[in-house]
């Protein structure tokens, strides 16, 4: 199955390079088509010692690295760990993104992710996109439980983009998951499973053959 259009849905700006950033790199340089949401820049959750939307200038330059074209970044300004309380306002948005990208494939949280903002974008994400291929990426420090169904290959150079833009959140290094050690770690671990070197791992959350 070949997938040209690609939506990656972040609750949080970096949650979508955690889960699938070398994914990404590799769909870019194959020359697909990479639309990448968040649905908040997490202002509360900012060091003091910065502005309040570093965050906004920080998914930027990260999802450059990435080769994600400025005009497939869309960002929108929910208040960090209140998404539950705006299931429908994320339902109309996640429905209009859908009209408007008509993507091939979408990559979301997993739905046995324990955050509360991420459960929201996975369950009413799987709801919106009922005609749609829908894969749940990875974020271990959540998932109670996480099936390593899908697997996308990674070369050497597609980790270390995915490294590089990390580090684009500066804010955010204080973050054990952004570690530069376990990113590359998990990425050979997947890796192992396929009898490769490096890997992303996914859950099946939907899949429509067409």
């Amino acid at each position: 199955m070949n997938f040209e259009k690609i939506l990656v849905l972040a609750p949080h700006v970096d949650d979508g390079e955690v889960g699938c950033g070398g994914a990404i790199a590799k769909f870019n340089e194959e020359g697909k088509k990479v639309y990448y949401v968040a649905f908040s820049i997490a202002e509360k959750s900012v060091p003091k010692k910065w502005p309040s939307d570093i965050l906004l200038t920080e998914v930027k330059k990260a999802t450059k690295v990435l080769g994600i074209n400025e005009r497939n970044l869309i960002v929108y300004r929910y208040e960090v760990r209140t998404f539950p309380l705006h299931r429908q306002e994320i339902l109309e948005d996640l429905i209009k993104l859908r009209e408007k990208i008509k993507p091939d494939l979408i990559l979301l949280p997993s739905l046995n992710d324990i955050h509360q903002d991420h459960k929201t974008i996975a369950e009413e994400g799987v709801r919106t996109f009922k005609q749609y291929t829908i894969l749940g990426y990875e974020e271990p420090w959540n998932n109670i439980a996480f099936e390593t169904r899908v697997f996308i290959p990674l070369e050497k150079r597609h980790v270390e983009k995915k490294i590089k833009a990390l580090k684009c959140y500066k804010t955010q290094r204080h973050r054990k998951y952004l570690d530069e050690e376990f990113i590359r770690s998990l990425a050979r671990t997947r890796g192992t499973q396929i009898e490769g070197k490096y890997a992303e791992s996914f859950e099946v959350m939907r899949w429509v053959i067409k």
